[in-house]
């Protein structure tokens, strides 16, 4: 199963319309599972008051937030 149909059990906060992580340790673990994933390396930002997954894929930086308990590009 891809992780992006994986639900994210984990607190979130809303910040300037998107739903982020609310802890440093959730994004790093949804980082590591969507950089396997990927097979690129994913980091986490902070924004706000929440946390994003950050990373580059085919030469294009993304950021990924949740929407619906689901990973999605936040661009």
């Amino acid at each position: 199963m891809t992780v992006f149909a994986a639900p994210v059990f984990d607190a979130t906060v809303i910040y300037d319309g998107h739903e982020l992580f609310k802890g440093q340790g959730a994004a790093k673990g949804w980082a590591e599972k969507l950089g396997k994933e990927l097979e690129c390396e994913i980091g986490v930002e902070k924004i706000g008051t929440g946390w994003v997954l950050t990373g580059t894929v085919d030469g294009e930086a993304c950021k990924w937030s949740i929407v619906g308990q689901r990973l999605k590009r936040m661009d």
